[in-house]
């Protein structure tokens, strides 16, 4: 197999990789980290004896199923919200932009994450705050992906992607060990002992809303709303390199090119245009099953269950104690983190999307099944009665098979769920088909989250029960990628249609390599300006292009 990312390497300027487009990661890698800080803080929160004491989490007087249904609700919430707000950012990023889309979802999570800290007891006030902050991470998984796939360099386009999900562990790692370090040094007596780490959720949040004052919008937004002479200058600051550069050029032509396309398709239609265009063209009815399908294999795959319930994972597998709970869920944080980056900079780009994500989901499924024939053959952990013997050794490897399981997610599921969804569609119905994409990704979250403290209960699936479901999800995800997910490592954004358009049943498996050298910018080399040489009589009809000559 030829090394695709080595190729695009090489045909990329060395300008294009500069600081200004690492300054646009940076601020909008980090905010995946407002998924991963909620996930992290509310998995500690709810194990907080203070927490557990002020909203009644295990209260006798009520019944096991009824506390669940509680824990559910408050971890749940912000999946609700998150819902919510994937729909508002399919409008607000098309409408007022990529920057200023962040700035008020930073607004917008700052309001509800303070609602949530003054809640004092009021549940209702819990699951308001955390719905109303859910509305703005909610946005980032839309926002922020679109602007990435919009200004990488398509040789390392996994490589910035992966600085959101990354980032996911960052926020993850950080959140961890602030409720590990507030459950030593914070009485149990005092609410401060989860208020404090939540306040992580601000600070990330203020970090992105500076952080957008100093990057440049997107050039694909600034083409699409006709700032044809701004999108021109922004790709030019964004690459380092003159407006009038072959690579430019080819990029841009590119862009202006795929939308004239869309453009006549829908027949300047507006509101229903991007809808219809989705929902009845066959290239993007296939597109919708690849985001929708990843999404819902790749939430019920255990890895997110696990992220927001670590501490109770390990409580099952022999570990007691809040402090030592929480110490072991935030090296479990600091595993996802590690392998997250070496996934980045390593292994996505320079394996490809398919491979990286076949290796992650056996990792996985091999980690989750070995867990259920733990729980199924050692007897539950209660009481303070500990494994002895084999058993307890076969519980030291199950908790190091939850730690494998986080590897395989970083390596696999985590960066496809994101990475895919912002480069399969096309510019015309990209926040369009990512929002809802990442609708379906919160439902089906929320539903992982809602469900899986009943599903642990002895009247249900069982502990055991519940890793075999989730084994049984990654192996039918393994076939799925196998035939239907298409390899799109290389391609540019605008080179994809041709891939889409074939029949279906060749798309997964043959299609990226039936599609080779599709789009302008395929056959660009560095220093090779003939290759890159656009057609003058085109460039001359679109304003704000220079015309280039041959040399």
């Amino acid at each position: 197999m030829p090394n695709i990312f080595k190729q695009q390497l090489s045909n990329t300027p060395r300008e294009a990789i500069n600081w200004r487009l690492g300054l646009g990661i940076l601020c909008f890698g980090i905010m995946g980290a407002s998924r991963g800080i909620d996930e992290g803080l509310i998995s500690g929160t709810v194990q907080q004896k203070s927490f557990i004491a002020e909203y009644h989490l295990e209260d006798p007087s009520i019944s096991e199923r009824a506390r669940a249904d509680t824990l559910g609700n408050i971890t749940g919430m912000v999946q609700i919200g998150s819902i919510a707000g994937a729909l508002l950012a399919f409008i607000v990023t098309d409408r007022i932009g990529r920057i200023w889309a962040t700035r008020q979802l930073c607004a917008i999570w700052v309001i509800g994450i303070v609602i949530f800290m003054t809640a004092n007891g009021r549940i209702g006030q819990v699951y308001a705050g955390r719905f109303i902050a859910g509305i703005g991470v909610g946005q980032t998984t839309v926002v922020a992906p679109t602007y990435l796939a919009e200004i990488s360099p398509r040789a390392i386009r996994g490589l910035c992607m992966c600085a959101f999900s990354g980032s996911v562990y960052l926020g993850i790692m950080l959140s961890y060990f602030a409720s590990w370090g507030s459950s030593i040094h914070i009485s149990n007596d005092s609410d401060k002992q989860w208020v404090v780490p939540t306040t992580l959720h601000i600070i990330f949040a203020g970090i992105i809303f500076i952080l957008t004052f100093t990057v440049w919008e997107s050039p694909r937004y600034l083409l699409k709303v006709n700032k044809q002479e701004q999108a021109l200058k922004t790709m030019s600051a964004l690459r380092n390199l003159p407006p009038d550069h072959p690579y430019i050029q080819t990029e841009m032509m590119d862009i202006h090119d795929q939308l004239e396309r869309e453009r006549e398709a829908t027949m300047g239609s507006h509101f229903f245009g991007p809808l219809k265009e989705l929902f009845m063209q066959y290239s993007n009815r296939y597109r919708i099953m690849v985001g929708l399908m990843s999404q819902l294999l790749s939430q019920w795959s255990g890895a997110n269950s696990i992220t927001i319930y670590a501490p109770k994972f390990f409580a099952m597998l022999g570990t007691t104690g809040q402090s030592e709970k929480l110490f072991a869920t935030a090296i479990f944080g600091v595993v996802k983190l590690i392998s997250s980056l070496a996934c980045a900079l390593f292994v996505v780009d320079f394996l490809g999307r398919k491979r990286a994500l076949g290796y992650g989901i056996t990792l996985q499924f091999l980690s989750m099944l070995y867990v259920a024939i733990y729980l199924a053959i050692v007897p539950s952990i209660k009481d303070g009665v500990q494994p002895e013997g084999h058993a307890k050794r076969a519980g030291t490897a199950a908790i190091v098979a939850i730690y494998v399981s986080g590897v395989g997610w970083a390596l696999g599921w985590n960066s496809i769920q994101y990475l895919i969804n912002a480069e399969i569609f096309p510019l015309r119905v990209r926040a369009l088909g990512t929002s809802m994409v990442m609708c379906f990704h919160f439902a089906n979250q929320y539903g992982n989250s809602k469900a899986v403290p009943t599903m642990l209960l002895d009247t249900a699936m069982r502990p055991y029960g519940t890793f075999l479901f989730f084994a049984a999800v990654t192996l039918v995800g393994l076939l799925w990628m196998w035939f239907f997910l298409p390899e799109t490592a290389g391609k540019s954004l605008e080179a994809m249609d041709e891939m889409f358009s074939l029949p279906w049943y060749i798309i997964g498996r043959k299609g990226a390599a039936m599609t080779a050298g599709s789009g302008h910018a395929e056959g660009y080399s560095a220093g090779d300006t003939e290759k890159a040489v656009v057609s003058a009589e085109h460039v001359e009809s679109t304003p704000g292009l220079k015309k280039q000559e041959d040399k």
